[in-house]
C-alpha cells in the first residue's frame, strides 16, 4: 500500500512548540495549566483547551468566562487518535486565520483508555503532531500528563515532545530526537481462533462477506457493520491497487472488539496519510481517512522491508 516560566511567546522563531507537562494530582494540574493560560492572556494570545470533562470542570471553576479561552468538545475524537490531528488543525485554524497568536492545552483521556492498542496509538499521535505542524503557523501546545496514572510512561512521552515543562519553566527534552524514527511496540499477536483469507483483484465482495460472517456471529450488525464493511473495502482496495495486487485478511475478536487485519507488500511512505483532511479537489487517497472515521481504532505499521499492516478495530457493543 504505497501513498504518496520565563515568558516565551508562541510566535517566537521556531514555529510550533510542543511541550509535555508531567503533573501529580489535581493541584499540580491546575498550577501548571493556569500559569500557561495566564501567560498566554498576558501576551494577548488566545487559548484552546481540549481536555477530559473532569479537567474542564476544574479549569472553569478557576477562570472567568473569557472569549480568549475556548473549551472545545472532544467527545467525538478523544478516543480516536487518528482523528485528533485534523481536529487540532480545525481548532487552531479558527484563531490563526484571524492573525491572533494561539496556544493549546491538550490532554488525552489516559485514565479511560479502552485497550493497550489505544495507549500505543495515543502515544504515536503525540509524536506525529511534530510532523503535522512542522510547517504550520506558529503556536504552542501544552500536553498535561498524569505521572501517577495507570498507563503512565514518562520516558515514552518525553520521546514525543521536544520540550518538557517543570517548575513553571520550559526545558529541552533530552529524550526527544527530531531525526529518529518512531519506536513502535510490536503489534499483539492475533487471538486464537482467528480466520484468514487471501484476496486479489475482483474479490472485494468476498472480503465483505467474510467480515460480515464473522461480525454476525459475534452480534455486530446494522450501521456499525456497514461502516466496518465500507472501511474494509477501502483498505483491501488499497492493497490491490498499491500493495502488489493482493493481500491477506485476518479476523478475530478480542476484548469485546472485532479486529480486521490487512497485510500486503506495499509501503506507506507518509505516516500522516489519513490523519489530515483530504483536499476538496483530491481524487482517491481517502481510504485511510474514512477508516479512521468509521472504525473505533486504526493501527498502521509499514516498512519497505515488511510491507504494510492495517488493523481496524470495531467495538461489538456501544
Amino acid at each position: 500500500m504505497t501513498m504518496s516560566s520565563s515568558r516565551e511567546s508562541a510566535t517566537a522563531p521556531g514555529g510550533y512548540r510542543h511541550e509535555l507537562y508531567p503533573y501529580r494530582g489535581r493541584q499540580e494540574f491546575l498550577d501548571g495549566t493556569l500559569d500557561f493560560i495566564h501567560e498566554a492572556l498576558d501576551g494577548g494570545e488566545a487559548v484552546v483547551v481540549a481536555v477530559p470533562n473532569d479537567k474542564v470542570t476544574l479549569l472553569r471553576a478557576e477562570l472567568p468566562r473569557l472569549s480568549a479561552v475556548r473549551f472545545v468538545d472532544t467527545a467525538a475524537v478523544a478516543h480516536h487518535p487518528g482523528r485528533l490531528i485534523a481536529a487540532w488543525q480545525r481548532w487552531i485554524g479558527e484563531h490563526t486565520a484571524e492573525g491572533r497568536p494561539v496556544r493549546g492545552i491538550g490532554e488525552s483521556p489516559w485514565d479511560t483508555v479502552r485497550s493497550r492498542a489505544e495507549v500505543r496509538e495515543l502515544q504515536y499521535y503525540e509524536w506525529l503532531l511534530n510532523k503535522a505542524f512542522a510547517h504550520s503557523p506558529a503556536w504552542w501546545l501544552l500536553c498535561p500528563y498524569d505521572a501517577d496514572g495507570g498507563h503512565a510512561d514518562l520516558k515514552a512521552m518525553a520521546r514525543c515532545h521536544p520540550q518538557v515543562r517543570r517548575d513553571g519553566r520550559s526545558q529541552t527534552s533530552d529524550d526527544y530526537d527530531a531525526e529518529a524514527a518512531y519506536r513502535f511496540e510490536p503489534l499483539d499477536r492475533p487471538c486464537d481462533p482467528y480466520e484468514e483469507m487471501r484476496y486479489a483483484g475482483g474479490e472485494l465482495s468476498a472480503v465483505r462477506a467474510k467480515i460480515a460472517e464473522c461480525a454476525r456471529r459475534h452480534g455486530l450488525d446494522g450501521s456499525r457493520l456497514r461502516e466496518l464493511s465500507l472501511a474494509a473495502t477501502e483498505i483491501a482496495g488499497n492493497s490491490i491497487k498499491h500493495g502488489g495486487g493482493h493481500g491477506v485478511l485476518r479476523t478475530w475478536v478480542e476484548d469485546d472488539r472485532m479486529i480486521c487485519e490487512f497485510r500486503d507488500r506495499g509501503y506507506l511512505a507518509d505516516p500522516l496519510v489519513g490523519r489530515t483532511g483530504p483536499d476538496a479537489a483530491q481524487v482517491g487517497g481517502r481510504g485511510l481517512w474514512l477508516a479512521h472515521h468509521l472504525c473505533d481504532l486504526v493501527e498502521i505499521r509499514s516498512t519497505p522491508e515488511e510491507g504494510t499492516t492495517v488493523r481496524l478495530h470495531t467495538a461489538l457493543r456501544g
